[in-house]
């Protein structure tokens, strides 16, 4: 099967987790789309739940789908956040950040009682790392951000270098809430918890990309089908 396939089959499997009512984070990226895509069909069927958006591109899919929209700031608390993962370890420590959303949301993760990350079975891995870390900083004094970026994975025993994300133009690329992202390129993340607490302490920092603690099951569709890695907690 397809990867893409494979991540619509992931996005199926994580609508058993639905109920009538709920009050749903809704992720960005390939995986997260698909499951929008699906999450719509059962609202025209007459599923009745409210979606609040973790970016512009999903809130128009979620808008052309059929789904009712709030903000967090109109629904504080949420039942269940599903997204999508750049890579996930047997821990369900994740990294997100890929498809450049990864402030709003962890953002809507936080506030959400449990998240689910749907997946093609590439993005599972021993360890984190292979996919280039996302951080999103604030464009004022970029140069001294990048470098004490840098200076905090070369801390955390991870070095690697970061470098600014483009557009395919060779623009900046710029988040919705109007900040730029560095991707750190670091292999091997053997420390995620310490180098997430180094970044974090940069200033200039608005949010990295590794979410630890947050994801409570992970759906994972592979060749020989869709399994479900859950937490120690769950």
């Amino acid at each position: 099967m397809s990867a893409d396939s494979l991540k619509r089959e992931a996005a199926a499997r994580a609508l058993d987790f639905v109920e009538p009512g709920m009050r749903l984070g809704l992720g960005t990226g390939s995986t997260a789309k698909h499951f929008v895509a699906l999450l719509g069909e059962r609202v025209r069927a007459g599923l009745d739940v409210v979606g609040v958006p973790t970016s512009e591109a999903t809130r128009a899919d979620a808008e052309a789908a059929g789904i009712r929209l709030a903000t967090l700031d109109e629904v504080p608390a949420l039942d269940l956040t599903v997204d999508g993962a750049d890579e996930i370890a047997p821990d369900l420590s994740a990294i997100k950040g890929g498809g450049g959303a990864l402030l709003r949301e962890k953002i809507v993760a936080a506030a959400s009682a449990r998240m689910i990350v749907i997946a093609d079975e590439a993005k599972w891995v021993d360890t984190l790392g292979r996919f280039p870390l996302p951080v999103e900083v604030v464009p004022f004094g970029l140069t001294p951000t990048l470098r004490a970026v840098e200076a905090a994975a070369q801390a955390a025993g991870c070095p690697g270098p970061a470098r600014l994300r483009r557009t395919a133009e060779g623009h900046a690329f710029v988040t919705d809430g109007g900040h730029f992202i560095l991707d750190l390129a670091l292999g091997r993340i053997a420390d995620p918890a310490g180098l997430a607490d180094r970044l974090a302490a940069v200033p200039g920092v608005v949010e990295h990309g590794l979410f630890i603690g947050l994801v409570r099951l992970a759906v994972i569709a592979g060749a020989s089908g869709v399994r479900i890695e859950t937490a120690p907690s769950f």
